[in-house]
């Protein structure tokens, strides 16, 4: 990687709203190991099928594939399956991100370089400015953006064509997306957290890549302490590998993965420090029902990062219930940190 005196833009000037998708071999180990074709892509089969038959259809008509959102918690695919979808396509990705397109200058630009076919990656979509996502409707529509030159009475507005290119947009928080925007999707697609099995192949798979052995037991026991999600599996199995090359010969036994889970903070449960510095804190007071910002305070936490990052798992495996009122612990939760649940506490979740 150049280093910071190498480059030629001052410190203050902003980072350009896209880049193209680097090689594999410059992108650093996460990129490395992530799939390079769809037959290599572990897990959520049905949309990996979908947007399969969805390529295989478009490529067949000589058309760009339809605009498509992927949404799901963070670290389940959702930018691994753009790159997959755009090199099945034989076309560029291209790479931003919501909240790097804050003026409509910047997608104008960004949109009047795109060539036929192209596919337009766009990270945390729901975080667009509601003047830039008004823009891109008649771009996802016509492929044709209108600029305004002049100001005052002298303003006009100039039609522009675009190239036909796709849009795939990727976001945690479907909800904040408008209606307008979201029904311009033609394919929607929600990524759900991985069973143990997948990921127990998914680590298998990593491992071998990274040129570390590693016993069945380990492999199972990282699985199921990576909260159902590929990222945290392959987190997890870096710092495991770290010890192994230390006190195994570089081969990672059960014992050692559960050593550097250990020293990761990460219990049976898959609980992390945090989580159940959380889990406490709603303890302490009864169970709750606790604010989100009084639960973000708990964890030294933003209120963001609580409710996107680790609250799904908590609710998922049935400590947590979100309630109108705010957060309750459920009896789950209270028996996951070894205290008896008062009279009163929150059942817990059928689905926990």
């Amino acid at each position: 990687m150049p280093s910071s005196k190498n480059r030629s833009a001052p410190a203050a000037a902003e980072p350009p709203p896209f880049s193209p998708v680097p090689r594999e071999e410059d992108g650093g180990l996460d990129l490395a190991l992530r799939p390079l074709t769809f037959e290599g892509f572990v897990g959520q089969a049905q949309s990996v099928d979908n947007l399969k038959v969805a390529i295989e259809a478009a490529r067949q008509r000589g058309e760009p594939l339809d605009h498509v959102l992927l949404s799901g918690l963070p670290g389940l695919g959702k930018t691994t399956l753009a790159c997959l979808l755009a090199k099945a396509m034989g076309s560029e990705l291209r790479l931003t991100s919501g909240p790097a397109l804050g003026r409509a200058a910047d997608l104008a630009g960004l949109l009047t370089n795109l060539k036929k076919g192209d596919v337009l990656f766009v990270d945390e979509v729901h975080r667009l400015s509601p003047v830039v996502e008004e823009y891109l409707y008649s771009a996802m529509e016509e492929y044709a953006i209108d600029i305004v030159i002049d100001s005052g009475p002298a303003a006009r507005s100039v039609r522009v064509s675009l190239q036909p290119f796709t849009l795939v947009g990727a976001t945690t928080r479907e909800g904040l997306l408008s209606a307008p925007f979201r029904s311009r999707f033609g394919i929607t697609e929600k990524l759900e957290p991985y069973p143990a099995g997948d990921l127990r192949e998914i680590v298998v798979r990593s491992a071998a890549m990274l040129g570390v052995a590693i016993e069945p037991g380990a492999a199972d026991l990282l699985a199921s302490r990576a909260r159902g999600t590929p990222r945290v599996a392959n987190r997890f199995l870096k710092r495991v590998r770290d010890l192994a090359q230390l006190v195994s010969k570089n081969r990672i036994t059960e014992a050692v993965a559960r050593d550097a889970m250990g020293r990761l903070g990460v219990d049976g449960n898959g609980l992390s420090t945090v989580d159940r510095s959380l889990l406490q804190g709603l303890a302490r007071t009864g169970g709750g029902p606790v604010g989100l910002k009084t639960v973000a305070l708990l964890v030294g936490e933003e209120e963001d990062t609580v409710e996107d990052v680790i609250e799904p798992f908590l609710v998922q495996q049935g400590y947590l219930d979100r309630t109108p009122r705010g957060r309750r612990l459920t009896e789950r939760g209270f028996t996951v940190l070894g205290e008896k649940p008062p009279r009163g506490a929150a059942a817990t979740p059928l689905f926990g």
